[in-house]
């Protein structure tokens, strides 16, 4: 019981939050959960759409969480950190990052399927444009989703990313080939929609 007790402690001491949410915050990726994310990596059904096509040791993951010295990442990512349950649900983040023209590919994996369909995704994803047009002055995000992944391309288009076209058969999964949709937000769109909830809200 102690023990339990004292590991909740380190939990609660390992958990820094970098952007604060409601029902989960945003932290840096934590070395201590490598195997966690391991598992999410290789999990069948976590997978299937990410496109994790080969098998992921703990070692491999280890070396791809080691950040690039001396200039700007290409890519930035968070752990999801349920704040009631005391737990990391994902990963999320910006990648592919043109610091010149402004833009990013967004990505979100929410690893344990027990929190799909439960608002996390959409408020983790919120918190990341947020994050990419106000902190780093992006002006553009994109992202791929297959037309079978109908929780992630829902979230997208209720944030407010609009469809930018349709890639015909750009995506394997589970035997036949898939078309995969490419969605786009710009800042200018982001704000003036943010603008009108908060007139809303006013109004209210």
């Amino acid at each position: 019981m102690e023990k339990e007790e004292k590991l909740d402690e380190l939990e609660e001491i390992d958990h820094f939050p970098f952007i604060e949410g409601k029902i989960v915050d945003l932290c840096a990726r934590n070395s201590k959960h490598l195997e966690v994310y391991t598992r999410w990596k290789n999990d069948p059904i976590v997978r299937q759409y990410a496109r994790n096509v080969m098998p992921r040791s703990l070692d491999e993951q280890k070396k791809s969480s080691e950040r690039t010295q001396g200039r700007m990442p290409e890519f930035i990512s968070f752990e999801i950190w349920h704040k009631k349950d005391k737990k990391p649900l994902g990963i999320i983040g910006l990648g592919w990052i043109n610091w010149v023209n402004g833009w990013a590919n967004a990505f979100i994996h929410i690893g344990e399927k027990e929190y799909w369909n439960k608002n996390v995704a959409t408020e983790a994803t919120e918190m990341l444009v947020e994050y990419a047009f106000n902190e780093l002055n992006l002006n553009k995000l994109h992202g791929g989703v297959a037309v079978k992944n109908v929780g992630s391309w829902s979230v997208a288009e209720k944030i407010g990313f609009e469809l930018e076209g349709i890639g015909k058969e750009e995506m394997y999964v589970n035997g036949e080939y898939l078309n995969n949709k490419t969605f786009r937000l710009l800042k200018e769109d982001w704000q003036k929609r943010k603008e009108k909830e908060n007139k809303f809200d006013r109004e209210g």
